[in-house]
C-alpha cells in the first residue's frame, strides 16, 4: 500500500506550485561574453604566470556567471502574491493587466510613457514585458512594469489569481 500522495496533491506545510515562474537570466551573448572576458584575462596573464593563467581565466569566466544568475530576477506568480525581483504585492491589490508584446512598445513605456513613480523591473535582454496596475490607496506606485520573455503567459497568470483584467 503506498502512503505517498497523489502527484495533484500537495503535501501538508507545503505552497503550492506557482501559477507562473519566470528567471530572467541573459541571453546568450552574455554567456558568451562571459566566456570571452576568462579568455582575455587569461591571455593577459599568461606572460607574466604561465601556469595560473588558465586557472585565473576560469575563475573569471565562472565569476562572471555565477553573479549573473545571482543578479537575475525572479518574476513569480502564485494564488495571493506577484513577485519580480526583490518587490512582492497581494494580487487582491493589482488592477489593470496590460501584455507587452513587442520592443518598440517597451521602449515606449519605459520613455514618454512611464511614471516616475512606476516599479521598474527591467532587464535589456527581455524586450518584452507587463504593465500592471495598482489599486492600493496607500501605495503612490500607479503601477508595475515587468521584464517578461511570456507577457500573455504572465498576464493569464495573474487574470486566473484574481488580478483585474
Amino acid at each position: 500500500m503506498n502512503d505517498a500522495p497523489a502527484p495533484s496533491e500537495t503535501p501538508a506545510g507545503s505552497a503550492p506550485p506557482p501559477l507562473f515562474r519566470e528567471r530572467l537570466l541573459p541571453g546568450p551573448g552574455a554567456w558568451v561574453a562571459a566566456f570571452g572576458l576568462g579568455v582575455i584575462v587569461a591571455v593577459t596573464v599568461l606572460p607574466l604566470a604561465p601556469l595560473v593563467a588558465p586557472g585565473a581565466g576560469v575563475l573569471v569566466a565562472a565569476a562572471v556567471v555565477v553573479t549573473l544568475v545571482a543578479t537575475a530576477p525572479v518574476v513569480e506568480v502564485t494564488d495571493d502574491e506577484l513577485r519580480a525581483g526583490p518587490a512582492r504585492v497581494p494580487v487582491s491589490m493589482l488592477g489593470g493587466v496590460e501584455p507587452i508584446f513587442s520592443a518598440e512598445e517597451m521602449r515606449t513605456a519605459l520613455g514618454p510613457e512611464l511614471d516616475a513613480r512606476a516599479y521598474v523591473c527591467l532587464r535589456s535582454w527581455a524586450r518584452t514585458g507587463l504593465k500592471v496596475g495598482l489599486r492600493d490607496p496607500l501605495d503612490p506606485t500607479p503601477y508595475w512594469l515587468v521584464s517578461t520573455r511570456r507577457p500573455d503567459e504572465l498576464a493569464d497568470a495573474l487574470v486566473q489569481a484574481g488580478a483585474a483584467s
